[in-house]
């Protein structure tokens, strides 16, 4: 009696399923969208470096293919993201809807009909099955009491100090005993009989009301199965077509690519191949004539200048607004380099993988492709940056001129934002290296921690002592 409420509690529990099965659901969702994202961040981040870095032709075009295939990957699962959401999230919600009604006392009308439906099937039962329970009780004392007044009639038998009186007294209680002992089995008899003959009634209105909840569970795991196969055709895209044409059109594109046809490009665009401009009888201007100052010559220049290689003057060559990381000292790119692993596990360095990423992205290329090179050049042995008196070769031809012992620490003393993007950004109290001293426009190279370089007004920071 009473164990229906198990079956009952399964519709309690079909509800709360149907939240279970939303909920994650849209935790997959949620994570696909996020995959997607960052796909396209990758695709976009890296699609700029390859296309400003120095590679070049058919290599290049298969390299970017790989960004194109992050993109349309990432479309991909946002598409996975959008088919969870709008069409099996909302089909499990209306679903529940419809299948469970709430009360206005709260509970589900399915749940108390079923438990109407079950209590009203047992109560005739449990009615029975409490006199049965009753009559059993008083049987048994009524056995207990006749086996009481045995005893006591046989021990009285046995005294010579109990008159015949109280022997009959005795006597008489045995009698009434036996005959109440006979009564209550009957009753007992009698009741649990009855309780037999209506069990099998109790069973078929019980076993009813068990198929229509097994009935309404049916519906709820025929459908928990339907929808976990549409969420198993969104999710699969092995069998989707525009999956497999991504990686179908990226193999077609790595495979053209051609070294042949690259090097013949880098010979015709920026080798023996290229138009030259030999020099000419130039007429006296006096605008030609003018003296630039170092601030206007690097506002001048378009491009970027390769690091280590000397004016003619009295000068030193500035990175360009679009020189990369190289132009940092190479001892310092060197052990950022070999420090910086990309696949460390983020609990050991405490920041993420896209985080270190972002730090070192300046490290991916020495120059860009559309740099121009400076014009001025000396045959002094001095100012070549491409002769080298290490037999090894240990010398680096990328090295800036600047000796290490120049370099000063410096703090700033108020914030400033670069207006040039050669031009350091920073905030009060921000830390950084002074590698050139103040130029006669005001103006000093430094180097920000993260291995920035670029310039920044000289009264704007104090050394540190």
């Amino acid at each position: 009696v009473g164990n229906y409420k198990r079956t009952v509690k399964r519709i309690d529990d079909g509800h709360r399923l149907c939240n279970d099965l939303m909920n994650c659901i849209h935790e997959r969702a949620r994570i696909e969208k996020v995959y997607a994202q960052q796909l396209t961040e990758w695709a976009k981040r890296w699609k700029q470096l390859v296309e400003k870095g120095p590679q070049y032709g058919t290599v290049e075009r298969a390299w970017c293919a790989f960004m194109s295939e992050a993109e349309k990957v990432s479309e991909l699962h946002l598409e996975v993201k959008s088919s969870l959401m709008n069409e099996d999230f909302e089909k499990i919600k209306n679903w529940q809807k419809e299948a469970f009604h709430k009360q206005m006392m709260g509970g589900f009308k399915e749940t108390k009909e079923a438990e109407d439906g079950f209590r009203k099937a047992q109560k005739p039962w449990a009615k029975k099955l409490k006199e049965v329970e009753a009559a059993k009780k008083a049987y048994h004392a009524a056995c207990k009491e006749e086996k009481l007044a045995i005893s006591r009639e046989t021990n009285s038998k046995a005294d010579p100090a109990l008159n015949p009186e109280q022997l009959k007294k005795l006597q008489d209680k045995v009698e009434r005993s036996k005959q109440d002992v006979l009564k209550t089995k009957e009753k007992y008899e009698k009741s649990l009989k009855e309780l037999d003959n209506a069990t099998p009634q109790y069973m078929e209105n019980m076993e009813q009301v068990f198929e229509q909840c097994q009935q309404f569970e049916e519906k709820r795991l025929r459908f928990f199965r339907e929808v976990l196969l549409e969420v198993q055709k969104h999710l699969d895209l092995s069998n989707a077509a525009s999956y497999k044409n991504i990686y179908r059109e990226l193999e077609q594109n790595i495979k053209t690519a051609d070294a042949v046809e690259d090097l013949r490009w880098f010979r015709a665009n920026q080798g023996p191949g290229m138009s030259m401009n030999w020099p000419q009888f130039e007429e006296w201007s006096a605008d030609l004539n003018r003296t630039l100052s170092r601030r206007e010559k690097k506002k001048a220049a378009d491009g970027v200048t390769l690091t280590g290689i000397n004016q003619t003057g009295d000068q030193v060559s500035q990175p360009n607004k679009h020189s990369s990381s190289l132009s940092v000292q190479s001892n310092t790119v060197q052990s950022v380099q070999s420090s910086y692993n990309p696949f460390e596990d983020e609990e050991e360095t405490g920041s993420t993988v896209s985080e270190k990423e972002d730090n070192k992205i300046k490290n991916v290329s020495s120059y860009e492709k559309n740099q121009s090179y400076p014009t001025d050049w000396s045959d002094e042995e001095s100012n070549n940056p491409f002769s080298s008196t290490d037999a090894n070769g240990d010398t680096n031809p990328f090295d800036e001129d600047t000796s290490p012992a120049m370099e000063v620490r410096v703090r700033a003393l108020y914030d400033y934002e670069g207006q040039e993007q050669d031009e350091l950004s920073f905030k009060a109290g921000d830390e950084l290296t002074k590698m050139e001293n103040e130029d006669e426009q005001g103006w000093c190279k430094g180097r920000l921690d993260n291995g920035q370089v670029g310039l920044y007004p000289a009264n704007y920071v104090e050394p540190i002592q």
